[in-house]
């Protein structure tokens, strides 16, 4: 057990007064520029204006309505927060409608001549409508995905200019089919309190008439490089890449055109692994235009060694071992307080000597993938379920317009090596057809680098790279044994353990989500254990089940239930305030290292735990 130390809060600068069920260290030094950062570092300008902070709010009341007076909004609210949670200093629930209101001015040289102004949302949950000075722009439907829309022409270049937005979040509720991963109207146990509304950092950008609208890079193991500079138009404009290495020194230069993919090499490039997660910033240029973007060198692939299936990273086996992550936050819901408290997780994970983990259905903001390809940490990336029933085709085609997006959108994040299709079949078609097939086909024309996993638990039919089964606490990695409703080990795919240990224990009511829904469900946690000694005891025992069968039989990968405790379940490392870590350090650094070195016994290779920065 390690208790861990307060970190420092800056004075307590928290606008509002509303009090989160459970607080963390970083609750009260949110401020009033919350999430100051630039929010999209694959895609980055100067000219930017971050329009985070204190908005106006109100509720709604339909779909269609027209924008409301400035005087009829009371509430004050944080963008970006989830409007459930403390931090937006509304924690209302049920904000199925919602409106808001804020005003800004636009920086001088942005409506200059030549130039387009951009108003970008990271992710707003679930369906946002914008205005701007009482203008109608556009409508975007998803709660994960960042977009943008082009309002130069709605812009008064002086004075304040006002933006409303309004947000329809039907989460689960009856007859509606959407992305919600673990969001739900009625928490209970494993589902969790939802997030409406703008949860994500919104920001201006000033592009010229032709800018850069997407990059795609995909950088492999042999130094080949492959680039399709996409913009807004169809353009077929020169545009040029530089690499350049973490001495700051231009290691190659190539030049091709807009909206058609081109090659070049860089010769003997530095790997990245999760031992040496080694990036190479990009500076891209387009007539007026110019980004700059990171990328790592690495390829993944399925190899066989001594007759069993394994994922290859850069040639070789190496064993994954990592977490079920939900980010959820006891004052943020699906908003972290800030990147310190976000990358805080990350690191208590890769100084247990984990090398992966598995984002559980649930989209993060670009800073949090940045920070796992500078730390080394596989990513297993889940796409958001719909709730658990059965979608008609309509529906069914929606969600599969978003999967398509979540990969255009994640797929040049050197740490993803994994898509997940599918959970434990919720949201699943499993009567007519089996749409996985075509999903996982669908999957690999979009992003051909990338293992698929196209059914993790149960209601696996065969589709995809790998063969995942979910048990707990117990793990049956590849084994000759199985339970119910996961499927017998299928030794043409990978063996991975999608879920298991689970094991929770209780701890005292200043670290529990204090709201009686959730106490009242923590008897239903897969095991409880009494004690610290007892869950460590518990955990040593799993973990050495799981190296037997590394060593025994075709287990490839792991992921162990969870990061974090959440609402009722009280099975994380960390307690769901982040302030207690349930484990013997000691203990189980040995036990993950030896997951490693059997997989090394068994053809793979052994990496070295290292520890890692205090801060990225």
């Amino acid at each position: 057990m390690e208790t861990l130390p307060g970190r420092p809060i800056q004075g307590e600068t928290s606008v509002f007064s509303v009090t989160p069920p459970l607080d963390t260290d970083w609750t009260y030094s949110v401020g009033t520029d919350p999430w100051p950062e630039y929010p999209r570092p694959q895609l980055q300008r100067s000219k930017w204006q971050n329009l985070n902070g204190i908005w106006k709010w109100k509720r709604g009341s339909d779909l269609g309505e027209t924008p409301p007076d400035s005087e009829s909004f009371s509430h004050d609210i944080m963008v970006p927060s989830c409007i459930e949670s403390a931090l937006s200093g509304v924690m209302e629930q049920n904000a199925i409608y919602s409106w808001y209101s804020t005003e800004f001015t636009v920086p001088e040289g942005y409506l200059q001549k030549g130039r387009r102004v951009l108003l970008n949302f990271e992710a707003v949950d679930y369906e946002a409508t914008v205005y701007v000075n009482g203008d109608p722009v556009g409508t975007h439907v998803g709660g994960y995905w960042h977009f943008n829309f082009d309002i130069t022409k709605y812009l008064s270049p002086e004075g304040a200019n006002t933006l409303q937005v309004f947000v329809f979040d039907p989460t689960d509720s009856q007859g509606s089919m959407v992305p919600v991963g673990k969001q739900t109207l009625t928490p209970s146990h494993i589902f969790y309190t939802p997030c409406s509304g703008i949860w994500q950092t919104v920001w201006l950008e000033s592009v010229p008439q032709t800018y850069i609208k997407q990059l795609d890079v995909v950088a492999d193991m042999s130094g080949q490089v492959n680039v399709t500079v996409g913009t807004n138009g169809a353009s077929s404009d020169p545009v040029t890449v530089s690499v350049i290495n973490s001495a700051g020194k231009e290691v190659a230069l190539a030049e091709g055109a807009a909206n058609q993919p081109f090659d070049f090499i860089v010769k003997s490039p530095s790997l990245w692994s999760p031992d040496s997660p080694t990036l190479y910033n990009l500076t891209v240029k387009l007539g007026e235009d110019a980004v700059t973007s990171y990328t790592g060198f690495r390829t993944f692939s399925v190899g066989e060694i001594d007759g069993v299936k394994r994922p290859l990273i850069n040639g070789e086996f190496i064993f994954q071992f990592g977490t079920l992550d939900q980010g959820f936050w006891p004052d943020g819901i699906y908003t972290p307080p800030n990147r310190e408290a976000m990358v805080y997780d990350l690191q208590v994970l890769k100084d247990l000597g984990l090398n992966m983990l598995r984002k559980h259905i649930k989209v993060e903001n670009s800073l949090f993938y940045h920070a796992c390809d500078q730390l080394g940490l596989l990513l297993i990336q889940d796409m958001p379920s719909m709730p658990l029933r059965r979608p008609d085709a309509n529906q069914q085609a929606e969600w599969e317009r978003q999967l398509d997006i979540l990969i255009q959108q994640h797929k040049n994040y050197p740490s993803i090596y994994t898509w997940v299709i599918y959970n434990e079949g919720w949201g699943q078609i499993t009567d007519e057809y089996y749409p996985e097939f075509n999903l996982t086909a669908r999957i690999k024309e979009l992003d051909p680098t990338r293992f698929v996993d196209a059914t993790s638990g149960w209601q696996d039919h065969g589709a995809g790279d790998w063969h995942d089964n979910h048990h707990y606490a117990n793990p049956q990695c590849g084994t000759p044994f199985y339970s119910i409703q996961s499927t017998p080990h299928d030794a043409n795919r990978i063996a991975i353990q999608g879920e298991f240990g689970g094991i929770g224990h209780n701890v005292s009511a200043e670290h529990l989500w204090k709201v009686e829904n959730a106490v009242n469900t923590i008897n239903q946690t897969y095991e409880i254990d009494q004690n610290l000694d007892a869950y460590n005891y518990r955990g040593h025992v799993l973990l050495t089940e799981l190296r037997e069968q590394i060593e025994r039989y075709s287990c490839s990968a792991a992921v162990w239930t969870q990061t974090t405790d959440v609402e009722g379940e009280v099975n994380g490392f960390l307690t769901y305030d982040r302030r207690l870590l349930r484990l013997d350090k000691e203990q189980w650094q040995a036990d993950i290292q030896a997951l490693y070195d059997a997989a090394a016994s068994r053809g793979g290779k052994a990496p070295k735990m290292k520890r890692v920065a205090e801060a990225l």
